[in-house]
């Protein structure tokens, strides 16, 4: 949900920042459109870190009743083996290329301190997810993100061997957007072109 939402319109602001201004005729301009995209972006990029533990990691639901028996989770990293809810390090990924998609725009357009506040949200998710206890380094795991959500309401997560709610597992869409983020951060290292889904 919300990650979908971050990462979403910050592609679209990317790419319809490419586009020429005659493509927003009858929409009430470029600078409209472009507004209305970046005040969504922004409102979601901000109920994102002000709702996620300080590692970026999020519960995987903002409103999960086993939340307040963890006490004061949002001032401290997210525990994956603790035994109310699951983490979702699927979201996270997805969330961090939104909020450097973000950050990045921002940015060129000269406005460098909320460009940096959500390039550093994002660049400090992936620090998290690309590291233990997320990154898988048992090659007898098939996944490479850890502590996914597939349907929690479902029941259809995996929970381990004495554990009280789902964690250890990867899904297929973790997984992408795990190796899309780190392709999104090895070519801005690189200074390579920037990328994006519409082209360099």
């Amino acid at each position: 949900g919300l990650a979908w939402i971050l990462c979403g319109y910050a592609e679209q602001i990317e790419f319809l920042d490419s586009l020429p201004a005659g493509e927003f005729d009858g929409f009430g301009g470029k600078a409209a459109v472009l507004a209305r995209f970046l005040e969504t972006a922004r409102a979601t990029a901000d109920f994102y870190i002000e709702n996620t533990p300080t590692d970026g990691v999020p519960y995987w639901d903002t409103g999960a009743p086993g939340l307040a028996g963890l006490g004061d989770y949002l001032d401290r990293p997210a525990d994956p083996f603790n035994d109310r809810e699951p983490v979702d390090s699927s979201a996270a990924a997805i969330a961090a290329q939104g909020l450097i998609r973000l950050g990045c725009h921002l940015k060129s357009k000269k406005r460098e301190a909320q460009g940096a506040r959500y390039l550093g949200a994002g660049l400090t998710v992936a620090r998290t997810i690309f590291g233990e206890p997320y990154l898988s380094t048992s090659p007898r795991h098939q996944g490479l993100l850890l502590h996914s959500v597939y349907h929690r309401p479902n029941g259809w997560d995996h929970v381990p061997k004495g554990r009280k709610v789902p964690c250890g597992e990867s899904s297929m869409w973790g997984d992408y957007h795990a190796r899309e983020l780190a392709l999104l951060l090895k070519r801005m290292g690189e200074r390579k072109p920037y990328y994006t889904f519409f082209g360099a």
